[in-house]
């Protein structure tokens, strides 16, 4: 990869690692307290208020040449998912997934792999900014989440999309650990914001979130989920798991992980 300077969303990135580390190191004792959620999320709303007033909807994320591509993009998190209705999907190279796309729409669907690989696509060389500290930059082609969001027609209450996924990170707290991730409409209808399928040229691979995954390419890593079996529209997510609005936001990460 060819060396970067260090840049405004590289030091974020790192600055988001330490935060969270240190956060989530106390978090046992500390999540107990009201008072302390109360100033996380007084300081999280800061932090999306800020910079939804300097960026416009519509800025996009660094784009870079096909040299700059990271010869080993990490895989992280879970890289082979162990739920069985998955694994049989797995073994057919998906050609019995569907992604259902439902909740508050006037237009529920059903999609093959095949029909999203029909629709318009987008491509683009991005860098994936992880809360540990670490960054590659890969190639990733797939549809444009706005697309879907028009094909489905979103009733007038919903103001979020929930990404319900296949893999699990194991049982703790009080849910199921499965993973899943939210965003705000207008994050969703970005530009940039895609459903993967292709990852450097090729098919996208098991590890890294095969059949797709969400690329949000504002925002750090961990909000770009995997494995995405459903796309639900909501009003809310108070009442779904810990009310967080993320599988790792319910164990102490923001919601709003912009970069």
């Amino acid at each position: 990869m060819t060396s970067q300077p260090l840049d405004r969303r590289r030091v974020l990135a790192r600055g988001a690692a330490g935060l969270s580390a240190l956060l989530l190191a106390g978090c046992d004792r500390l999540s107990a307290a009201p008072w302390w959620r109360d100033v996380l999320e007084s300081a999280e709303k800061l932090t999306e208020r800020t910079q939804r007033a300097l960026l416009s909807s519509e800025a996009l994320a660094p784009e870079y040449a096909e040299t700059d591509i990271s010869p080993l993009f990490r895989a992280n998190g879970t890289t082979d998912p162990q739920d069985d209705a998955y694994r049989a999907l797995a073994a057919s190279d998906f050609q019995d997934w569907r992604l259902a796309f439902d909740g508050l729409v006037e237009n529920p669907q059903s999609f093959s792999l095949m029909d999203l690989r029909a629709m318009p696509a987008r491509t683009q060389i991005t860098r994936h900014d992880c809360v540990e500290g670490w960054s590659c930059i890969g190639k990733w082609t797939g549809v444009p989440l706005a697309a879907l969001m028009e094909l489905v027609r979103l009733k007038p209450e919903a103001r979020y999309l929930v990404f319900h996924c296949a893999d699990s990170l194991g049982v703790e707290l009080d849910d199921s650990g499965q993973y899943y991730e939210s965003l705000a409409l207008v994050d969703a209808r970005h530009p940039q914001t895609i459903l993967a399928y292709d990852m450097n040229g090729e098919i996208l691979s098991v590890p890294h979130g095969a059949p797709i995954r969400l690329r949000v390419e504002r925002q750090l890593g961990y909000k770009m989920a995997k494995y995405v079996m459903r796309v639900e529209a909501v009003a809310d997510f108070a009442s779904m798991r810990r009310g967080r609005g993320g599988y790792w936001e319910d164990r102490g990460y923001e919601w709003y992980a912009g970069i």
